[in-house]
């Protein structure tokens, strides 16, 4: 972060702020002193932000909070998460995320705030000719491709970063890392398909830093930013050193779970966020799964 602080004192604007990245941004942003209005379906206590209950499919409601916010910066990150293909998935998918991003993108435009930071994700195809693997997928790819339009066709300040397997703590005990962690902690055997699928793991204040940066750095915008440490670790490898963390001497099964069919293996591209928004992951493994 540069030594002035931008956010000091300005309105922010964060959707999905329950979830995992956006507790640890509404954290950093109050930190820095900002007016954090978080936004979230079901109401929430005052924990150093201002919380709304909004419906972000609804452009009135839409609307009508991004004119009484009247946020600087935009950080979107809410929708249903899950990269499973079953179709009772595509109609939830599309209304969280794509309806949600359009209208968001829509009220931005008409407000005009200085920066409207989406989340992409590292599971969209990479060309027009590559099939979606989920329906989270095709929604994610679509709420890009909406964003890059307003940028080019209305000036929209808009700027998509693309987090890839970001961990840490506090995130959703049934993700990999707390469930190994946990299971351990139990005395439990944590179950486990083979561990060769891998990944490119990033921790979380890594993470966050990126998207800070994403919102104020200028010539970002209408770049996709992948945030990532550009490195591929195996699951094994990652539940291995979590093992060495805890102790003990339970081992984990692999294979006593299927591998998910088809996974995707893809690299984030460190350089191309160290160009374009100055930042790159510097915390290690290791060193994360011990924060951790």
């Amino acid at each position: 972060m540069p030594d002035h602080n931008p956010f000091a004192g300005q309105p922010i604007l964060v959707t999905g702020a329950t979830g995992f990245i956006g507790s640890h941004l509404c954290r950093a942003l109050s930190r820095s002193g900002a007016a954090v209005h978080a936004v979230s379906r079901t109401r929430r206590g005052d924990d150093g932000a201002h919380w709304w209950q909004a419906d972000l499919t609804d452009i009135a409601t839409v609307r009508k909070l991004v004119h009484a916010v009247q946020p600087a910066v935009i950080f979107h990150l809410s929708g249903h998460v899950t990269a499973a293909p079953h179709l009772n998935l595509v109609l939830s998918t599309f209304e969280s995320h794509v309806i949600s991003t359009v209208y968001l993108l829509t009220a931005a435009t008409e407000l005009g705030c200085r920066r409207l930071v989406l989340t992409g994700s590292l599971t969209e195809p990479n060309n027009a000719n590559s099939a979606a693997s989920s329906p989270y997928a095709a929604a994610k790819v679509t709420s890009s491709t909406y964003g890059r339009m307003f940028h080019a066709l209305y000036k929209t300040p808009v700027t998509i970063v693309r987090p890839f397997m970001a961990y840490g703590p506090m995130q959703d005990p049934q993700k990999l890392v707390p469930y190994v962690t946990l299971s351990l902690l139990r005395g439990e055997t944590p179950k486990l398909a083979s561990g060769q699928w891998p990944a490119d793991w990033v921790y979380i204040d890594d993470v966050i830093d990126g998207f800070l940066a994403a919102a104020q750095v200028r010539g970002a915008q209408g770049c996709t930013i992948d945030l990532g440490s550009g490195v591929m670790t195996p699951v094994r490898t990652v539940v291995n050193h979590i093992v060495e963390l805890v102790g003990g001497t339970i081992a984990p099964s692999f294979g006593a779970l299927p591998d998910r069919p088809a996974e995707e293996v893809k690299l984030a591209d460190p350089a191309y966020a160290q160009a374009k928004i100055d930042r790159r992951a510097a915390t290690l493994l290791v060193e994360g799964l011990q924060r951790t």
